[in-house]
């Protein structure tokens, strides 16, 4: 379950982006609309892992590690927890 383009990938990267930005937004932009690209850095790495069975504790995990070390954000865990659930769930309606 790896797709690189297509449709599936498409969605999922929406998906992902949406989620980086709405729900786990460490650094607090999610209501600035010049800042809506913010973490579209991120979305290649988080869609891999997705496609790759990633499970919540690995995204929460890699979304935490984000935060901490190239943001200088500590204390992220309940954020990162929240969107890699989420993110899970959009993996399960991508690939239906």
């Amino acid at each position: 379950m790896t797709p690189t383009s297509g449709p599936e990938a498409e969605a999922l990267e929406r998906a992902v982006s949406e989620v980086l930005h709405y729900v786990w937004d460490p650094i607090g932009v999610a209501g600035v609309p010049g800042a809506r690209d913010e973490y579209d850095g991120y979305v290649g790495d988080v869609c891999a892992l997705l496609w790759r069975g990633a499970d919540a504790e690995g995204l929460a995990a890699h979304l935490v590690g984000i935060a901490d070390a190239l943001m200088g954000l500590p204390a992220t865990q309940a954020r990162a927890e929240r969107a890699a659930d989420i993110l899970l769930a959009w993996r399960d309606v991508v690939t239906r």
